[in-house]
């Protein structure tokens, strides 16, 4: 349960760092009001399985965000 909870903040922490790398403001709040919110609802999860899934989940959209964010520099 620790060791979940360890992966959760660090996923957070790393979609929230990604966020900072958007160039829109208005785009920047929206991602973060979204991570927050998405984060806030699914707080009181216990179970082991839909929770390993959140985090998969969690890190393919983080994986996206960041793919996005290498095609618009480039």
């Amino acid at each position: 349960q620790f060791l979940r909870r360890q992966q959760v903040l660090q996923l957070y922490r790393k979609i929230l760092r990604a966020i900072r790398e958007v160039p829109a403001e208005q785009d920047r709040r929206y991602l973060k009001d979204w991570a927050r919110e998405e984060f806030r609802r699914n707080k009181d999860a216990t179970e082991e399985d839909a929770i390993r899934m959140m985090i998969t989940q969690g890190n393919m959209q983080l994986q996206e965000l960041q793919r996005t964010l290498k095609l618009a520099k480039s």
